[in-house]
């Protein structure tokens, strides 16, 4: 495998091995789909999780632009930021604050929606790039047909949460980020279709999510930031379960200052046994576990591209 390097948006073709003259989507067209799609076979295909939307040069997080860049390159999902403004809009931000992501400056809870429309967004390099602050409502009309966002825990109340999939009948591409069992259980009370990225980093966590009556179904478990032979019971236990496992390579992985040691990182974490990763760099994770991809698997026809 070639050296990867990251240089900017385009990321060469030849090191990802995906085509750039396509998007990669997830063909997924409800819940029903979506839950079928993060079961556990065995023989599943590998693929990233954009956090925070993904974070590459010229493309800001948690922006739709971005979004779509990610996949000109490589299939993936992504891990997103709602927030709520004065007017108790939801749109799209890492921080509480303005400051770090956008030419505008303090909390987003103290503009309007409207206010918030006028500021610009900025790369991970601080660079002013002419994108806008998408709203939540924008990202899931966006996303339907192309992709799975996953609604990270924020400010937003679980009720305003669950009240925006049911209005877009969002359930097959839109999940949602819970901590516990029993936040886990709030939802798939008021609404059974509910897909969960679920923290379970523990046994002790997976035997909470049983009491619960959560079915496993219903479950992609995110098992922690780190790569440890500690996983492997937890992994067996969740896989027997029918039960995909993440890493989130955003606080570890991706922090590696040499390109070659970062997709080192990436595929040993798939080798070793998750079924994907959350990766800020999301080109860069995408090409490392590509050669990773088996060459028959009952999960291909849910990845397609398109021209």
């Amino acid at each position: 495998m070639k050296r990867i390097l990251l240089g900017g948006a385009l990321l060469c073709a030849t090191i990802t091995g995906f085509a750039q003259s396509g998007t990669h989507v997830l063909k997924i067209k409800n819940a029903k789909q979506l839950r079928e799609f993060f079961r556990y076979t065995g023989n599943d295909i590998p693929f990233v999780s954009g956090h925070r939307g993904g974070i590459n040069k010229g493309f800001p997080e948690n922006s739709i632009e971005a979004f779509a860049n990610t996949l000109r390159f490589t299939p993936a999902t992504f891990e997103i930021d709602p927030r709520l403004t004065k007017d108790s809009a939801i749109v799209l931000m890492h921080d509480a604050t303005l400051n770090r992501t956008t030419n505008g400056t303090g909390k987003v809870g103290d503009y309007t929606l409207a206010e918030l429309k006028k500021l610009r967004l900025k790369d991970l390099e601080g660079n002013l790039t002419d994108f806008r602050i998408p709203t939540l409502e924008e990202a899931i009309i966006w996303a339907r047909g192309k992709t799975v966002l996953i609604l990270d825990k924020k400010d937003v109340p679980f009720e305003m949460t669950a009240a925006i999939i049911k209005k877009h009948k969002a359930e097959g591409h839109v999940m949602v980020t819970v901590h516990t069992a029993k936040e886990a259980k709030w939802y798939h009370e008021r609404n059974p279709e509910i897909v969960f990225e679920a923290f379970v980093k523990t046994q002790k966590a997976l035997e909470e999510y049983e009491q619960e009556n959560i079915p496993w179904s219903h479950i992609m478990a995110y098992v922690g930031p780190d790569n440890k032979p500690e996983l492997k019971p937890l992994y067996a236990n969740l896989n027997k379960r029918g039960v995909m496992c993440m890493i989130s390579a955003a606080p570890t992985y991706d922090k590696l200052p040499d390109a070659a040691d970062r997709a080192k990182a990436y595929r040993a974490v798939i080798e070793d046994g998750a079924s994907l990763i959350e990766a800020d760099r999301s080109l860069e994770a995408g090409a490392a576990i590509r050669p990773l991809v088996p060459a028959k698997s009952p999960k291909k026809k849910f990845f397609v591209t398109r021209k």
